[in-house]
């Protein structure tokens, strides 16, 4: 049975570079980096054999080429369903770099793409993080039958004086924001504090009414 399974890299590990294109007039928003890493055990105890993520890519851009649109979201959704009112970005391409997968995704004027770029532009640093199925060896962590279905754009709680100013203010003002921030600060690589942490960020965009 293929397993749900997600990985995550930050701003710096996907070495992500960020950049404004004039299309037809209007200022879009692109990011390009890592996608995926193939061959190196990840903090989640698996490894992507190079041979599973080439095969994966090359799925996608069929899907691209043939005129599917591969939809991300903000965040990870409990499932590999494409929310559509979570949506933020589509991705345009995907290729290899020797043993990784690299992207361009097109942040898009939906509420949520409005979201990361209001992010991005007021100086947010937001990492990528794949979402796709696969079957996991348990003793060696190799993934196999590896298939991307999209990536989606996380945040990075390790580093909470990034966020907006006006989005650390309301943290602080909200009933347990301090909490919220000092526990990212002194405990950011653990997955409970980063699921806080994310609960206290969704309540504070909620607030702010962004």
């Amino acid at each position: 049975m293929a397993l749900y399974l997600k990985e995550n890299l930050t701003f710096d590990r996907a070495g992500l570079i960020v950049e404004s294109i004039d299309e037809n007039g209007h200022k879009t928003l692109k990011m390009e980096g890592i996608f995926i890493e193939g061959g190196v055990k990840n903090a989640n105890e698996r490894v992507y054999p190079v041979h599973e993520i080439e095969k994966a890519v090359n799925t996608i851009n069929k899907q691209i080429n043939e005129g599917y649109s591969v939809l991300g979201e903000v965040d990870h959704p409990d499932d590999l369903k494409i929310n559509l009112d979570r949506v933020s970005h589509m991705i345009e391409k995907m290729w290899m770099d020797g043993p990784t997968g690299r992207g361009k995704l097109k942040v898009l004027p939906t509420p949520m793409g409005k979201l990361v770029e209001a992010m991005i532009t007021s100086g947010v640093k937001l990492g990528v993080s794949s979402r796709g199925s696969g079957n996991v060896n348990e003793g060696s962590g190799h993934v196999s039958d590896f298939e991307i279905i999209t990536v989606d754009i996380v945040a990075q709680p390790s580093a909470p004086h990034a966020y907006p100013k006006a989005i650390y203010e309301g943290l602080m003002n909200m009933r347990g924001g301090a909490k919220v921030f000092e526990t990212a600060r002194e405990a950011a690589q653990d997955q409970k504090v980063q699921k806080y942490l994310k609960q206290g960020i969704e309540a504070l965009i909620k607030d702010l009414k962004l």
